[in-house]
């Protein structure tokens, strides 16, 4: 090539020492957060999982034993917030879904308006509430609701709103 010139291998031959880096392995917290990043969902386990003994000591019943109680009970739990919609049809009523899988939320216009805050931003959403069961459908209608995202601090799940 007209015009280029070879330079001289300024380190050629030159002995690098390198020292080999020990990294841990992630945890399985860190792999359950990095996938919710990146795909909102992890195979891994379910976010709950790394938290279901602080949800026990909240008195926070699973999505089974929910599945267990009759009509009428009084009970708390918690979930991730999937979906939060307030159809025009609903008088004011905001349904939530949660990840508990068994029960939807029922949240009526006061406590919407007085929790409103929390309803809106809360990632980790626990639940005071009646459970109606009818037809082997099971709601719970809210009375109190709690913020409980600081347990999965730093969790990217996000949820689908008033679509």
């Amino acid at each position: 090539m007209a015009g280029a010139e070879s330079l001289p291998a300024v380190l050629d031959g030159s002995a690098i020492p390198e020292q080999r880096v020990p990294l841990r392995p992630p945890t399985t917290a860190e792999n359950v957060f990095g996938d919710y990043a990146r795909y909102g969902f992890s195979l891994e386990r379910h976010p709950l999982a790394l938290v279901r003994a602080s949800l026990r000591d909240r008195r926070a019943l699973s999505a089974q034993q929910l599945g267990e109680l009759a009509d009428g009970s009084t009970v708390r739990t918690a979930g991730l917030v999937t979906v939060r919609q307030r159809p025009g049809t609903a008088s004011g009523v905001t349904f939530v879904t949660h990840e508990t899988g068994v029960v939807n939320l029922v949240i009526w216009l006061a406590l919407a308006q007085r929790q409103r805050r929390v309803l809106i931003e809360s990632t980790l959403l626990a639940v005071d509430g009646e459970l109606q069961v009818a037809d082997g459908v099971r709601h719970l209608v809210a009375r109190r609701l709690h913020d409980w995202s600081g347990l999965l601090e730093g969790l990217d799940a996000r949820s689908r709103d008033f679509h």
